[in-house]
C-alpha cells in the first residue's frame, strides 16, 4: 500500500481530479492511503465518502467541522458523502490519543446525542435521497454475534501490528490502562468501512490525522476482501501560538445553538489571531480562493474586516444564515462601542456567582481576550472596567454582592468594547 504524506503532495503530485486538487489547495491533506489511485478514482466519477463521529454528546465541536467541511466540498463536486454516527461504537469509546477511557453512555443517552450531531449536520449537507445519507453503525453491529465476529474478522487483525500505532502505544506510554474493549475500537472502525463499501459503494474514508492507523486497518480489511478502499486524513488543527485548534477558557466550541450561541459562535471566529485569518478563511468557509487571495493582502486594521467575513461566513454555513447575520449586527455593536438598545447582552447561570467566575475567564468567554494571558495584560494595562469603575486586580472573584438590582452586571475594556452579562 502506498502512503503518501503532505510534503510529497505539495512538492511532487500534480492531481487530475477537480475534488482533490481542491482540497489539496485548501489545506486539507495531511495523509492518504494511495493518493494516485483515489485520484484516478476521482477522475472516474462520483465516488462515496464516509466520516464517522461517535455520540459522545449532543453537539459536534469545531474540532469536527474540519471533516466536515472536506466532505461538504466533495458533495459540492457532485461527490456523495456518508455521515456516520457511532450508535454502536459510542458504548465502547475510541481510545486514541486519550489517556483514560471515555465515561459509557446508556441508550437513552446515545439517542439524544445522535438527535442533537443530526440538527447539525443536516444543515451542512443535502441529505435529500442519492445525493448523501447519515448512517448509524449500529444498524449492523448490533447484529453481530461475539464468537461469528472473532471468526469473520479477528483472523485478520494481528496484535503486533495493532501495538505498533501511535493511538495505542500512546496510551501504554503514558502506563495507562487499556482495556480490551477498547483495543478492539478499531477493529469495529475497519468493519464500518467493509460494510459501508458492501452497502453503499463507500469507497473513501475521511479522518483526523488521530484516526490514521484505524483508517489504515479498514482500507487493509478492505484489500483482504478483493476491494480497493482510500483513506484520507486531515492535519492537526493549531493556532499559529501552536495551541490546539477549537478549545477555550470555557471547553469545546460547540456547533449546536442550544450548547454555544450563535453569537458567541461568531465572537469566536472573530477573534482569531491574525497570522490565522487566511488559512481558517480556506478550510472553514465556502469563498472562492480569488476572494481569500484579496483579504489575504489586507493590512494593520483592516485585518479585522476579514476577520468578520470569517466569522460570518462559518456561522452562516454552520448556524445559517440569519442567524450569522444577527450575530454579525451584535458583533459590530460590541466593537463599535454602542450603548443603545443594541449593546450586547449575554445571559449567563447565576450559580458561576458563587465563586467560579473570575474576571479573566469573563472577559476570555466574552469575546474581549482570546486567552486568560491576554486578559491579564488587559487588566494589568488599566483597560477594564466592572460596572464603572477602573479594575486593577487580575485575581478578581466575581460575586453576586457585583451584580446591580437587576443582576445584571456591566464590561468595558477600552472606551469602545463594552458588554452588558445578565445573570439568571
Amino acid at each position: 500500500m502506498t502512503i503518501h504524506a503532505t510534503i510529497d503532495t505539495t512538492r511532487n503530485f500534480r492531481p487530475k481530479s477537480e475534488a482533490l486538487a481542491l482540497l489539496i489547495e485548501r489545506g486539507f491533506l495531511h495523509q492518504c492511503t494511495d493518493l494516485e489511485a483515489l485520484d484516478a478514482k476521482l477522475v472516474e466519477g462520483r465516488v462515496t465518502a464516509y466520516a464517522g463521529f461517535d455520540a459522545t454528546a449532543d453537539s459536534l465541536h469545531v474540532g469536527h467541522l474540519l471533516p466536515l467541511m472536506a466532505m461538504r466540498w466533495l458533495q459540492k463536486l457532485d461527490h456523495k458523502p456518508i455521515l456516520l454516527i457511532g450508535g454502536g461504537t459510542t458504548r465502547i469509546g475510541d481510545p486514541s490519543f486519550r489517556t483514560e477511557s471515555r465515561p459509557m453512555l446508556d441508550d437513552a443517552a446515545i439517542e439524544r446525542n445522535l438527535r442533537g450531531i443530526r440538527d447539525t449536520v443536516e444543515r451542512l449537507f443535502d441529505l435529500s435521497e442519492g445525493e448523501g445519507r447519515m448512517v448509524n453503525n449500529a444498524e449492523w453491529l448490533d447484529e453481530f454475534r461475539f464468537l461469528e465476529f472473532l471468526r469473520d474478522f479477528g483472523t485478520h487483525f494481528t496484535v503486533n501490528r495493532m501495538m505498533t500505532f501511535d493511538s495505542v502505544r500512546s496510551r501504554l506510554d503514558a502506563q495507562q490502562p487499556l482495556s480490551v474493549l477498547e483495543f478492539c475500537y478499531m477493529m469495529l472502525q475497519a468493519v464500518d468501512f467493509v460494510e459501508l463499501n458492501k452497502r453503499f459503494d463507500c469507497t473513501l474514508q475521511i479522518g483526523g490525522s488521530d484516526q490514521w492507523g484505524n483508517i489504515v486497518n479498514g482500507v487493509d480489511l478492505g484489500r483482504r476482501s478483493g476491494n480497493q478502499l482510500f483513506g484520507f486524513t486531515l492535519p492537526l488543527l493549531t493556532t499559529a501560538s501552536g495551541a490546539k485548534m477549537g478549545k477555550t477558557a470555557d471547553g469545546a466550541v460547540w456547533l449546536n445553538p442550544s450548547r454555544l450561541s450563535s453569537f458567541d459562535f461568531w465572537q469566536f471566529w472573530r477573534n482569531t489571531a491574525d497570522a490565522d485569518v487566511v488559512r481558517f478563511l480556506k478550510l472553514f468557509t465556502d469563498l472562492p480562493l480569488s476572494e481569500i487571495d484579496r483579504l489575504a493582502r489586507l493590512e494593520g486594521q483592516e485585518v479585522n474586516e476579514a476577520k468578520k467575513i470569517l466569522a460570518t461566513q462559518v456561522t452562516s454555513i454552520v448556524h445559517g444564515p440569519e442567524a450569522a447575520r444577527a450575530a454579525m449586527e451584535q458583533g459590530e455593536a460590541l466593537f463599535s462601542g454602542k450603548e443603545d438598545g443594541t449593546q450586547p447582552t449575554h445571559v449567563l447561570s447565576a450559580d458561576l456567582l458563587d465563586g467560579s467566575l473570575g474576571l479573566l475567564s469573563l472577559l476570555v468567554r466574552l469575546g474581549f481576550a482570546g486567552s486568560n494571558s491576554e486578559a491579564r495584560r488587559l487588566v494589568q494595562g488599566n483597560s477594564v472596567r466592572v460596572n464603572g469603575e477602573l479594575e486593577t486586580d487580575d485575581r478578581r472573584q466575581l460575586t453576586r454582592n457585583d451584580t446591580r438590582e437587576d443582576r445584571t452586571l456591566s464590561i468595558a475594556v477600552g472606551r469602545k468594547r463594552k458588554a452588558l452579562v445578565q445573570f439568571g
